[in-house]
């Protein structure tokens, strides 16, 4: 069972590093996958450091919870996702946003994941 929750948190992790690093080399590509179009000057640079910087942290935090087997690691991680979950929520009820349900479904799913992995896979109590 452990065998199979690693592989649950390396594939999102994975996942995150890809898109972080696509960020950086090919902005373009990766904008429409979250619905943006790109912005010019600022903030370009803006997007391109902001989403690289929260792909590539995720990414982080999950490879090193795995790695050093501390639960500490995985709570960054948690944290990022559902409360990108719950500003999408608030954006879609507060300002007309659509409601990204495709986006926060797997946000929901991978923390739900990451807290089990947290309390199963962590080395340290």
């Amino acid at each position: 069972m452990n065998r199979i929750l690693k592989i649950l948190v390396l594939l999102p992790a994975v996942l995150f590093l890809v898109t972080g690093l696509r960020w950086l080399v090919a902005p373009t590509g990766v904008a429409s996958n979250f619905g943006l179009t790109l912005d010019q000057g600022v903030g370009l640079s803006s997007q391109v450091g902001d989403m690289s910087a929260f792909f590539l942290t995720l990414s982080s935090c999950l490879l090193i919870a795995l790695i050093s087997g501390r639960r500490s690691w995985y709570y960054p991680a948690i944290m990022l996702l559902s409360l990108t979950a719950i500003g999408r929520i608030v954006a879609w009820l507060v300002h007309d946003a659509a409601l990204a349900l495709d986006l926060i479904a797997p946000e929901i799913i991978v923390s739900i994941i990451l807290l089990i992995a947290a309390r199963r896979l962590a080395d340290e109590a």
